[in-house]
C-alpha cells in the first residue's frame, strides 16, 4: 500500500516527535526526529514520512495529500491522542477509503481502550511494530500479523498475539535514509546540542528499572539489544556523505552506556572518523570509560540524575547511590566533558525538603546545563499504577499537559499540592542558572562566540515566553 508515516500537527513547539522522551512544550522550541516513525518506514518501499511540528506543516497541507496514500500511520502519546485521532479523521474525510493505524507506548498499553475510544482508527501495532507496520503495509491479511489490534468487518476490536522481541538489530535499515528522502535536517534543533545534529538508536531497551520512565516499560524493554559495531559505524560513514554539514551524531539509546565494552569499541571507531559525539548515560561510567570515550571524540553525556536525595531513588529504583553520581560529575568536569542533567520534581517521597535537596545537588555538580521536568505517570508505567492504587493522580490531570501543551503537576500528596511542585520548577531554574559563577560562564561562553551568543539570547527569550505561558496556565488551573 502507499503508505504515509505521519507526526502530526499539534502544539507550537510541543515536542512530543518519535523519538522523544519529553512528550510536551519544551523550555526552549527543541524537535528531536521522529525516529520511531523513520524506522517501519525506512521498511516500507515508496513510503513517505511527514513530520509536521517541525517543518510548521499545517493539517490542510497533510489533508491535501491523503488522496495519494492507501494507509497513514501516527504515533501518537497520551497528550497528543485526541489531537492525533481528530487528525486521521480529517484524512478519511478527504480520503474516505484511507486505513489509518496508531503506534507508540500509548496504544501498546491500552489497544483495547485506544480502538474503543476512536472509531477512525482500524488498527494499532502494539510495543515493537516495526515489521508489524510493514506486513500491514505489505498488504497482509490483519488476522496474520502478530502484534496487531484491530477492528474486523463486524466492527469487534480483535487482538493478535504477541511479536517477538527482535534480537537481530542489525536486520533494520538505516533510519538516516528516510532523514535524508523527507525530512529537513536543520528544523531539528536541541539546547544543549551542536546544530545541525543527527540522532538515532544504535540499540533498544534499557537494564534500569525507573518506575517513571516509559520506554522500557512500554515498546523497548530492560534487555538492551544492539545494533553490531559495524553496522552503526557504516550509518555513521553515510551520514558523513549524506550530511556534511552534520555537527554532532547523538545515540539516542536509552542508556548508551548499559554496555561499556561496546560503547568503548564504538568510540575507538568514531576516533578514527573524527566526529563529535554525544549520548544518553548513566551517572556510573568508569573514570576510565569516561576517558576512552572522551580521546575519541565523545563532547556531551545526557544524564538523567533525577534527584539529590537518595530515598527517592530508591523509591524509584533508580539503582543509583547520590556519591557515585557526584564522583562521576567531577570525573566528567576534569575531562572536560559537557553534561546535561536531568530532574524530576514529584516523584514518591517528594517533600518540601527534599525539593530544596535536589536544588542544592544540582548546584554543588553544577552540569553544564540542566532540564527539570515535572513527575508524569504514564499508562503502563510502574510509577502510573502506583498514583492510582494511592490516589496520587486526579482524572482532571491524566493528559499530563495544558491546553496549551506545558506540562502540568499531575501528581499530588497529602503533605504537598499539585501547585507546590509545579512552581517548585521555576524556583529550581532560576536557583541553578541565576548563581554568579553560572551567569559568568555562559557570559564567557556567549563572548568566545557571536553565534552562541544569538543562539543563547534567543532561548532566553523562549524561555521568558514558556514561563509565561506556564503562569497563565497555572492561574486558570
Amino acid at each position: 500500500m502507499r503508505t504515509l508515516f505521519l507526526q502530526a500537527p499539534t502544539f507550537d513547539g510541543f515536542d512530543g516527535g518519535a523519538g522523544s522522551r519529553y512528550q510536551a512544550k519544551r523550555e526552549i522550541k527543541s524537535f528531536w526526529y521522529p525516529t520511531w516513525l523513520a524506522q517501519p518506514a525506512a521498511l516500507v518501499e515508496n513510503s513517505k514520512l511527514i513530520d509536521a511540528p517541525p517543518h510548521k506543516t499545517k493539517l490542510d497541507d497533510v489533508a491535501r495529500q491523503a488522496k495519494d496514500f492507501d494507509l497513514v500511520v501516527l504515533h501518537t502519546s497520551v497528550p497528543s491522542f485526541k489531537q492525533d485521532v481528530a487528525t486521521v479523521e480529517a484524512l478519511k474525510a478527504a480520503n474516505p477509503n484511507l486505513k489509518a493505524g496508531l503506534i507508540g507506548a500509548k496504544v501498546a498499553v491500552d489497544a483495547e481502550g485506544s480502538l474503543a475510544k476512536a472509531p477512525a482508527i482500524d488498527f494499532v501495532a502494539r510495543n515493537e511494530f516495526d515489521f508489524t507496520c510493514k506486513e500491514v503495509a505489505d498488504g497482509r491479511d490483519f488476522s496474520q500479523i502478530k502484534g496487531l489490534s484491530y477492528r474486523n468487518n463486524s466492527g469487534v476490536i480483535v487482538h493478535n498475539e504477541d511479536r517477538p522481541i527482535m534480537m537481530d538489530m542489525d536486520q533494520l535499515p538505516f533510519v538516516t535514509s528516510v532523514y535524508k528522502r523527507d525530512l529537513v535536517m536543520e528544523n531539528y534543533f536541541i539546547g544543549y546540542l551542536k546544530h545541525p545534529y543527527i540522532s538515532f538508536y544504535s540499540g533498544r531497551g534499557c537494564k534500569s528499572r525507573c518506575t517513571f520512565c516509559l520506554w522500557p516499560q512500554t515498546v523497548g524493554g530492560h534487555t538492551y539489544r544492539t545494533r553490531s559495531v559495524g553496522h552503526v559505524i557504516d550509518e555513521i560513514k553515510y551520514c558523513l556523505k549524506e550530511f556534511p554539514q552534520t555537527k554532532e551524531f547523538f545515540f539516542d539509546d536509552d542508556t548508551f552506556t548499559d554496555n561499556l565494552p561496546r560503547a568503548e569499541e564504538i568510540a575507538r571507531e568514531l576516533g578514527k572518523l573524527g566526529v563529535t559525539w554525544s549520548c544518553n548515560a548513566k551517572a556510573n561510567v568508569p573514570r576510565e570509560t569516561l576517558k576512552v570515550l572522551r580521546d575519541n571524540g565523545l563532547r556531551l553525556l545526557l544524564v538523567g540524575y533525577e534527584s539529590g536525595n537518595q530515598q527517592i531513588l530508591h523509591n524509584i529504583k533508580k539503582g543509583m547511590r547520590v556519591e557515585v553520581a557526584e564522583k562521576f560529575t567531577k570525573d566528567c568536569h576534569e575531562l572536560g566533558i559537557a553534561i546535561h542533567g536531568t530532574f524530576i520534581l514529584g516523584l514518591p517521597g517528594e517533600s518540601k525538603e527534599t525539593i530544596q535537596e535536589t536544588i542544592k545537588f544540582a548546584t554543588r555538580i553544577n552540569p553544564h546545563t540542566i532540564q527539570v521536568s515535572l513527575a508524569a505517570p504514564y499508562p503502563g508505567t510502574f510509577l502510573y499504577k502506583q498514583a492510582v492504587e494511592n490516589g496520587w493522580l486526579d482524572a482532571a490531570n491524566a493528559e499530563l499537559v495544558d491546553e496549551n501543551g506545558v506540562q502540568v503537576a499531575p501528581l499530588h500528596y497529602p503533605h504537598l499540592s499539585h501547585s507546590e511542585i509545579f512552581n517548585s520548577v521555576e524556583e529550581f531554574y532560576k536557583k541553578f542558572y541565576f548563581r554568579a559563577p553560572k551567569i559568568a560562564s555562559i557570559v564567557g561562553e556567549m563572548v568566545r562566540s557571536p553565534d552562541m551568543m544569538k543562539r543563547r539570547l534567543r532561548e532566553g527569550v523562549e524561555f521568558w515566553h514558556f514561563l509565561k505561558d506556564r503562569q497563565t496556565g497555572a492561574k486558570a488551573a
